[in-house]
């Protein structure tokens, strides 16, 4: 009988789930492969985005932030608030420390002390003798309520409530042992009733529809989450290789071209104007400025030995003894 039995799948698996596994493994794939890439680009989209766009952007609104808001409120708290605080602090104590420590002093404490004998000396006596009127009347009183209100009431107790009391919980016990039996009978044949019409027709269908439906149920369920994981996976796979293979296609048709006629073209030509047109043209300036700078130089030398030979033409040289009353009238006239 053993020999005649079909093998098992691998893994204990049974055939439902071989059967289950490849159709849905096939069209998780299908539909999360455009999913897959489509994520991937969006991905790559917000990480040039956020390198290229929002950090600059991000940086530039915290610099305008700290601007306009930040260090102006930092100079209104250090050059307004806390002077303002301080002027207040030394009026408050002014205008009211001060006058509040002397109310207290010369007022407050004076009148304290005459409370304290008023206390001392007026109201402890008068309260000592209102507490022993009142320990009179308290006693007074007990003694009338214990003898008009609690010896009647015991004796009331004792030989009227105690008895009515025994016959009324004589008559509950017996009515409650009925009432048990009656729950008890009706109990046992509403238990009977619904285990037969409801408990055992739904525990035929939990286990003969439910738990097989469930069963394959979960296996789907289960199957389909291995298979969109399997799916998200190969579709990484593709949409890496598809990723790859338009960045060789972009390096390829615009970079590579871009950096051959940077390096081959644009080179050149630049070199050939630094070194044909923008060095000499430098050269010529930074000359130009040379020469500039010596006639300027030259021309200030001239004005000023021209008007040092002026001032010894009108005033003569200077210690001589005629130029002495020039200057002290020039002295004079300042």
């Amino acid at each position: 009988m053993d020999l005649e039995k079909a093998p098992e799948p691998a893994g204990g698996e049974g055939c439902l789930v071989v059967a289950i596994r490849l159709p849905v493994r096939i069209v998780v794939l299908v539909l999360v492969v455009p999913v897959r890439m489509v994520w991937d680009a969006l991905v790559v989209a917000a990480r040039f985005l956020g390198d290229t766009v929002f950090r600059p952007v991000g940086r530039a609104v915290l610099w305008v932030g700290r601007a306009v808001f930040v260090w102006p409120l930092v100079g209104l708290w250090r050059y307004v608030l806390v002077p303002l605080g301080t002027a207040l602090r030394w009026l408050g104590t002014v205008l009211l420390v001060v006058p509040a420590v002397a109310l207290y002093r010369w007022v407050l404490t004076p009148l304290g002390h005459a409370a304290v004998w008023f206390h001392a000396c007026v109201l402890t006596p008068l309260g000592r003798g209102l507490a022993v009127c009142a320990a009179a009347v308290r006693d007074g009183l007990l003694w009338l309520g214990r003898r008009l209100v609690v010896v009647p009431s015991v004796w009331l107790y004792r030989w009227v409530l105690t008895p009515a009391g025994h016959a009324l919980l004589w008559c509950g016990k017996g009515l409650v042992a009925l009432g048990a039996l009656l729950v008890t009978g009706l109990g046992g044949v509403l238990y009977w009733t619904t285990r037969v019409l409801v408990v055992l027709p739904a525990l035929a269908v939990w286990r003969w529809v439910l738990v097989p439906v469930g069963r394959v149920l979960g296996v789907v369920a289960r199957e389909a989450g291995a298979a969109l994981g399997h799916a998200w996976r190969i579709a990484g796979y593709v949409s890496f290789a598809v990723g790859r293979a338009f960045a060789a296609l972009v390096r390829w048709t615009v970079v590579e071209p871009a950096r051959w006629v940077y390096r081959s073209v644009l080179t050149p030509v630049g070199h050939v104007v630094r070194d044909a047109v923008l060095r000499p043209v430098a050269e010529a300036a930074r000359s130009a400025g040379r020469v500039t700078r010596h006639t300027l130089r030259s021309v200030g030398v001239t004005v000023r030995q021209v008007r040092s030979d002026v001032r010894r033409a009108l005033l003569g040289e200077r210690g001589t003894p005629g130029t002495q009353g020039v200057q002290e009238v020039k002295k004079s006239l300042r």
